[in-house]
């Protein structure tokens, strides 16, 4: 990039003050900021409203690291899976998931991944590299696009359920959702339909109800017996269920805010009652519902969707303790995009 610098790692203030310095104008930075941000400029020749001087200016100082879509797949649900190449030539994959009245865009937020659990493709990338906060945003707008040209309506729901933990890159996501939410320069989107969901960092949980945030927090569980957990999640060895309990009271505490639960159910795995009455007793130390999802295969046949009857006896013991369950069909799985599944053939 010839010693260029991002120009969306500026914030305002800091384009403001690039102008003021050069004897320029400070709204300078506001209409750059805009372009950056709301219009999504790709280009500096983009930004029409600045003179061709200063336009080459921006150009000698900065460069726009904007994503590409080098692959595009389309499932026979509608589901679409892209895979994103940034601009140092790695890949991550976003997915957008329509349903009947709404669209959701499913947003990676590491290149791999920082944790380790063994019933997941991403997982075995292991983590690169974090994203940075408009790499983020970038997979969100390219979605949103999409969902218009080929729904006919706006993106209304996003995940970060893509590939990465998104807590262990805590403060680029939280940049990025506030850059998603922000009226005059982002998207403007209700950080209500933003879900965040982690595998589980109790100190970073904490954090983010310390901070007052306002989006919805996930659990990726599967398991509520430390025992099964660390088998099939081996992190928790560090970061077990007792440490996740109390980040989640907590939370709850500062919040009011439910948590859900996603949960996958393995043949030999977590399908005993044992494992039944632990998930139980587990949404019993602050208000949750519990999302029982189908499992995506990812090759080497290691784990194996539970029979249908063991889903059964999940959901009529949840619904009997009085805890909100539903099953999740998968999405996306001719392509490789559902759950679990991203960066499987890539």
């Amino acid at each position: 990039m010839g010693g260029k610098q991002d120009i969306r790692a500026l914030t305002k203030a800091d384009l403001r003050d690039f102008f003021v310095v050069r004897g320029d104008k400070a709204f300078r930075g506001n209409q750059v900021y805009e372009w950056l941000w709301k219009k999504g400029a790709r280009s500096f020749a983009d930004m029409t409203n600045l003179s061709k001087t200063t336009r080459e200016q921006l150009d000698t100082h900065f460069t726009i690291n904007h994503i590409e879509v080098d692959q595009m797949q389309r499932s026979t649900d509608g589901t679409i899976k892209n895979a994103v190449r940034l601009h140092d030539g790695l890949i991550v994959e976003s997915v957008m998931i329509p349903t009947e009245n709404r669209t959701t865009a499913c947003v990676s937020s590491q290149v791999g991944c920082s944790l380790d659990c063994k019933f997941c493709a991403t997982a075995r990338l292991k983590r690169m590299r974090n994203l940075n906060p408009d790499e983020i945003f970038d997979q969100v707008v390219t979605i949103d696009q999409q969902s218009r040209l080929y729904n006919d309506r706006p993106l209304s729901n996003i995940v970060f359920m893509g590939m990465g933990e998104p807590l262990m890159n805590y403060n680029n996501v939280l940049k990025a959702i506030e850059k998603i939410t922000s009226q005059d320069a982002g998207l403007g989107m209700s950080p209500r339909r933003i879900t965040v969901s982690t595998s589980g960092v109790p100190k970073i949980i904490k954090r983010m109800a310390d901070e007052a945030v306002k989006f919805k927090l996930a659990v990726s569980l599967h398991s509520a017996r430390d025992e099964v957990r660390t088998r099939i999640m081996p992190f928790n060895a560090k970061m077990d269920l007792t440490q996740l309990r109390e980040a989640l009271q907590y939370w709850y505490a500062k919040t009011k805010s439910r948590i859900t639960y996603e949960y996958v159910v393995w043949k030999g795995v977590n399908d005993t009652q044992a494992d039944i009455n632990a998930l139980i007793k587990f949404c019993r130390f602050a208000p949750a519902k519990v999302n029982i999802i189908q499992y995506n295969p990812i090759d080497d046949g290691e784990f194996q969707q539970a029979p249908v009857q063991v889903l059964e006896q999940y959901t009529q013991a949840l619904e009997k303790a009085g805890i909100t369950v539903t099953i999740r069909r998968s999405r996306g799985q001719d392509i490789d995009a559902a759950c679990g599944q991203l960066a499987n053939k890539t």
